[in-house]
């Protein structure tokens, strides 16, 4: 048996003999392994002789599941970072440290939902040819459960595409590339507005978590969202963000 697979049954026996069935309709620690590896994988940076992946990962989980997780949270974090650590030595990925994963709780996640955001950590001065350190996490990838449960993991509950998110104004829809969008009638903001009554950098869209907020970046005539005046915003699908004159409607869909 691989030790890959030796790690993911340590992680099953965490749990298994504490919550049984009734754990199901949560995160299940194993999904969580394996989707921190796809997470890795996909977020790889290729150099001229060496292939890096992120060393630190961030889950996001919601309250429920967060709470399931406390007696061994610990525990489940330690094989979680050897299970990344050995896929990183399996796959001859080369790590700034030791792999990191942190929990996070975020109130707009339901029950069996979790999002995963990951970054590269310098811990010492760069060597040459070595990526830079991401100050901030990159876009979180938010896993959603099937509307219909099964008692074990499938390859559909696991496999969940990418969101689309978007702001639409004037029957133009915008997607948002990388988890933010910056709204101002400058031609260098990433959604330009000709709008006179816009400032030239008025409003960023970014995304916090599993959540989108919409921030006014001092404005001269302020922001709007669904007709009420903010200087920042949870945004939820369908929100109005009005700015100047114009309208902006907020829509994050599953692919």
């Amino acid at each position: 048996m691989s030790v890959l697979r030796n790690i993911e049954h340590k992680i099953e026996g965490l749990f298994e003999g504490v919550f049984g069935r009734a754990f199901r309709t949560h995160v299940q620690p194993v999904e969580l392994a394996r989707k921190l590896v796809k997470e890795m994988e996909d977020h790889r940076v290729i150099s001229v002789s060496r292939v890096y992946a992120p060393n630190e990962y961030t889950v996001y989980l919601a309250p429920s599941d967060r709470e399931q997780f406390a007696s061994y949270e610990d525990s489940l974090r330690s094989e979680l970072q050897q299970y990344l650590a050995e896929n990183a030595r399996r796959e001859r990925y080369e790590l700034l440290s030791d792999p990191v994963v942190q929990f996070e709780t975020d109130d707009d996640l339901e029950m069996g939902e979790f999002g995963i955001a990951t970054r590269m950590v310098q811990g010492a001065a760069p060597q040459p040819g070595e990526p830079p350190s991401q100050p901030e996490p990159g876009a979180t990838m938010v896993y959603r459960k099937p509307p219909v449960e099964t008692e074990a993991v499938s390859a559909e509950e696991l496999g969940l595409g990418r969101e689309t998110v978007s702001l639409t104004f004037n029957g133009t829809k915008h997607e948002l590339d990388g988890g933010q969008a910056v709204i101002g009638r400058s031609k260098e903001c990433d959604i330009q507005l000709p709008d006179p009554n816009v400032s030239r950098r008025h409003a960023e869209v970014r995304q916090e978590g599993a959540a989108y907020w919409v921030i006014d970046l001092d404005s001269t005539n302020g922001m709007e969202v669904n007709g009420r005046r903010q200087k920042r915003a949870k945004l939820r699908q369908g929100d109005r963000i009005t700015l100047g004159s114009t309208e902006l409607v907020f829509r994050r869909e599953t692919e």
